[in-house]
């Protein structure tokens, strides 16, 4: 019994094949460039994926493929339960489109095809912003006149939650502690990167709001900034709506600062003498520290904090510096486990650190076909 699970972006298609019950990935891999000549459309895309699963001798027919799972970055207040895909789920999701502009409509031209070639399966949407649909009121409201944000939907939704609620799930194993004794500080740290707050096993905050683009300094996005800055940069600079959204999304973060949003050119600057690197590095940083704390605080009492996703679990540096001088506030890294590259699971702290901090790698994939499994 096997998942085919689809992430559609707007230029790519990630897939993976998965055994939910023991975990193992049977194969996975992305389909690049869609939109260009080779690859003309999310269709070809998909006949793409087939052709290479059948060329290492995995036809989809002979899979034991029991439903499709599909990644959808924003449920709205409406989805946060995996949920069969029909025709009117998906006239719901082109509804919340203008929640996310980038992300679900792309995710909507996945599941169309995907189910066009695909008939006879289940087709399950999961959701990216699922685990944090209880957050608190505190957390998930916005300071904005409470009428228009209740007409509109503007609240904190979260993103990265299947990642988020998938680590801190491992954490609690790993540790050997039931999950709803823990207060846990998770560090997603990829080319998007987002912080949560969980209390006993309950998200009680988290850096991404309405939007994936607010928070933590990232990839290509700028993370915060003050929403006077759009006015600023339409009145004054003369830039449009779609301008100022296309420069905050994709050409800000890392590598608006620093010409690079891979950290390991980053690092090769850095060495290299390169001022606007290392002051892209140091804007990361400090952003990180200021949620780290604050997370800290919120909880009151923090039991473990997990660094996750491509930066988190293989950048150690970026470890080492978002926890420097905090022994203080009960967290202490030990430099030779923090230095340990592994694949697995693994503590950083030293024994008399208060807080156990860990590294966690996610499996987003993983989580998601155990979601589809639970609901076929």
């Amino acid at each position: 019994m096997t998942v085919l699970v689809i992430n559609s972006g707007s230029s790519s298609l990630k897939y993976a094949v998965v055994n939910p019950a023991t975990g193992q990935s049977l194969a996975d891999g992305i389909v690049e460039e869609i939109g260009s000549g080779p690859v003309p459309d999310h269709e070809a895309a998909l006949r793409i994926v087939h052709e290479v699963l059948a060329s290492q001798g995995m036809h989809l027919d002979t899979l034991g493929l029991t439903a499709v799972g599909h990644r959808v970055v924003h449920g709205g207040t409406i989805f946060y339960r995996p949920t069969v895909i029909d025709d009117a789920l998906v006239a719901k999701l082109e509804e919340l489109s203008p929640l996310a502009p980038l992300h679900n409509p792309p995710a909507i031209l996945g599941i169309e095809v995907a189910r066009k070639l695909l008939p006879d399966l289940p087709h399950i949407a999961v959701f990216d912003t699922a685990f944090f649909h209880r957050l608190p009121e505190a957390a998930a409201t916005y300071a904005i006149d409470r009428e228009i944000a209740q007409r509109w939907q503007v609240r904190r939704y979260g993103f990265h939650g299947t990642s988020h609620e998938y680590v801190s799930r491992q954490a609690a194993a790993f540790l050997d502690q039931p999950y709803d004794s823990l207060n846990q500080i998770v560090l997603h740290l990829g080319s998007g990167a987002s912080v949560s707050a969980i209390a006993g096993g309950c998200p009680v905050d988290t850096s991404m709001g309405m939007t994936p683009m607010e928070g933590l300094v990232m990839g290509t996005r700028s993370g915060d900034v003050d929403p006077g800055l759009i006015m600023y940069l339409w009145r004054t600079a003369g830039m449009s709506v779609e301008a100022i959204e296309t420069m905050l999304n994709r050409h800000s973060g890392m590598l608006g600062l620093a010409g690079q949003n891979d950290f390991r050119k980053v690092h090769e600057l850095i060495e290299c003498g390169d001022e606007n690197a290392q002051s892209a590095y140091d804007v990361y940083i400090h952003r990180l520290r200021k949620y780290i704390g604050g997370y800290l605080a919120v909880l009151g009492r923090t039991d473990v904090l997990s660094f996750t996703a491509g930066v988190g679990e293989n950048n150690a540096a970026v470890r080492r510096d978002a926890l420097a001088g905090l022994i203080g506030l009960g967290i202490e890294i030990d430099e030779e486990l923090n230095a340990v590259r592994s694949g697995q699971a693994r503590r950083i702290s030293t024994p008399d650190s208060r807080v156990t901090v860990l590294v966690v790698p996610t499996n987003e994939e993983l989580a998601i076909a155990r979601a589809v499994a639970a609901v076929t």
